[in-house]
């Protein structure tokens, strides 16, 4: 098949209109062609005045190499690249031992299904509860201020990721397409194939719910071993030859399991484990940099407006997104982050007596405000000390001080663009209503921010509205505090076997470990860790074959 890239066409247009432009770019007649289907579609709405979309098409034509000969000074044609999963690994007829993996958000669930797929039967092991049992444990937090520290919006089946927006896309490089297996076993677990051509795919909160649910049948069906309520707190090792060698995990209850390879997908919120890692494993880790800041919310007609101008409201746009950048004075960066169109901000702790906040919105993005993170970065050694578990500290300080704003029964602070523009405490609402649950107190988030991230938000609004009107109104609503953008620490792992520096047969992986950012990286580092223990554990498969 030929891949062809850039094809552009107008809003509206039809299935003919696209024939005719592949057509017209391969220049065939229409007998030519056997058949094309779309590999990816985007939006360009950097023109107001003008919509189009961006298609990457897949053709398959008669007399292929005469077309591809013609078509040679084309950048935009070439061979359709083979993106299928080939299996580097599987189990070795009569393998006893069960790799463990810790964790069930995007990175445990992959990594799992990968190593099931290959035939290892993993044992998974999740502190929180299933997915719709964490639920309602999530819904009693947001309507009754009634918060579990194992079942929330970190920890439980399906992790951080199942109440966001379900963005499905990641700036990640990927040369052997994993991200295209991730995508095919959503689909295989119920998501919209449309996932599989959108430039910017998601699914939303309700839907991921549902696919979590298909996954864990899958893994079970495969061999895999899933058991929730169990916390670890300790990694078993022995002292060999070779050094520090994996041996289990002691879970919070006391008993252990037993296994040489541990792939820990415990996510970025996982303190209490990471604290015992090290404090009782010295397992290495190291602080990095991560990003502090505001829920911001704004009318979704107002984001329309601005980006689509007069097709605002089409039915094929939905709700429209952004991203922005803007890089202070003080030489502090402050960014949009996990921006979700037509949705609503959530309480995101996991520890009492703090306030953390994020955003989610469902498949439809058919609520009446906009939000996203507005934050700005913070590093070691510069904002806090450059040692392992001091990143985590700077967040509980701040969470905890968001916590007090707010005036308990975790209500967030919130304060109006205008009046922290101003420097003054809000006291009442203006036209947009916090959609923050279980509510939220206004008062002056100065309180509950470093000054510098204050001050870099200020420099921020007036810049982020030149470039989509009206973002600094005065009466849209910032909600605090936003803390758990990434992992404040990284395990260091071996780049070519993927395990710990100085513990043999631990696995570090995803975004709790450093190494992702979002459902689909996380995803693609958990398929990596698996093959990684597939490697260690079991026998090669031939490179051409694409099962296990």
């Amino acid at each position: 098949m030929l891949r062809i890239t850039e094809i552009r066409l107008p809003l509206e247009h039809s299935e003919d209109d696209l024939k005719a432009a592949v057509l017209a770019r391969l220049g065939v007649a229409a007998d030519m062609l056997e058949r094309f289907e779309v590999f990816r579609r985007a939006c360009d709405a950097r023109k107001a005045e003008r919509v189009d979309f961006i298609y990457t098409i897949d053709a398959e034509v008669r007399d292929e190499p005469a077309v591809r000969a013609r078509c040679a000074r084309d950048r935009g044609i070439g061979v359709t690249p083979d993106t299928r999963y080939r299996f580097i690994a599987r189990a070795r007829p009569g393998e006893t031992r069960r790799p463990l993996v810790v964790g069930t958000g995007p990175c445990g669930l992959f990594a799992a299904l990968v190593l099931a797929q290959m035939g290892f039967r993993p044992i998974v092991v999740e502190r929180g509860k299933i997915v719709r049992e964490r639920a309602r444990d999530t819904w009693k937090l947001w309507r009754q201020g009634r918060l579990d520290p194992d079942s929330n919006v970190q920890f439980g089946e399906g992790g951080a990721g199942t109440f966001s927006d379900g963005k499905l896309f990641s700036q990640i490089k990927d040369p052997r397409h994993l991200g295209r297996k991730v995508l095919t076993e959503f689909v295989k677990a119920g998501a919209p194939e449309e996932i599989l051509y959108l430039s910017k795919p998601h699914i939303g909160t309700f839907r991921l719910v549902k696919i979590v649910e298909n996954l864990r049948a899958t893994l079970q069906e495969l061999g895999a071993e899933i058991r929730f309520g169990q916390c670890v707190t300790d990694l078993l090792t022995e002292e060999t030859a070779d050094g520090r060698q994996t041996r289990g995990v002691r879970l919070a209850n006391g008993k252990t399991l037993a296994g040489d390879f541990v792939v820990l997908a415990i996510g970025h919120s996982a303190r209490d484990t990471f604290q015992a890692l090290f404090d009782e494993n010295d397992v290495r880790m190291e602080a990095k940099p991560f990003s502090i800041g505001v829920r911001i919310e704004h009318p979704q007609n107002l984001i329309d407006r601005a980006r689509f101008g007069r097709f605002a409201g089409h039915p094929l746009l939905g709700a429209a997104d952004y991203k922005l950048v803007h890089h202070a004075r003080n030489d502090r960066t402050v960014y949009s982050f996990c921006m979700c169109p037509g949705g609503q901000v959530v309480a995101a702790t996991s520890e009492p007596f703090r306030v953390v906040t994020n955003g989610m919105s469902q498949y439809s993005r058919a609520e009446r405000n906009a939000n996203s993170g507005m934050v700005v970065d913070v590093s070691p050694g510069r904002d806090f000390p450059d040692t392992p578990l001091a990143g985590i500290e700077f967040q509980r300080f701040w969470e905890g001080k968001a916590f007090e704003a707010g005036g308990g029964f975790y209500r967030a602070p919130a304060q109006l663009v205008g009046d922290f523009m101003a420097g003054r405490p809000s006291t009442r609402f203006g036209e947009v209503l916090s959609s923050y649950q279980p509510g939220v107190r206004l008062t002056d988030l100065a309180f509950c921010l470093p000054g510098f991230v204050v001050d870099a938000l200020r420099e921020a609004l007036p810049a982020f509205g030149r470039k989509i009107r009206g973002f600094d109104m005065a009466d849209a609503l910032m909600t605090g505090v936003e803390t758990r953008t990434s992992s404040p620490l990284r395990i260091p792992r071996d780049p070519e076997t993927l395990q710990s520096v100085n513990v043999r047969g631990l696995f570090p992986a995803g975004e709790g470990a450093g190494y992702a950012g979002g459902i689909l990286s996380a995803a693609v580092d958990g398929i990596r860790a698996a093959e990684a223990v597939g490697k260690s554990m079991g026998s090669p498969v031939p490179v051409d074959s694409d099962s296990p």
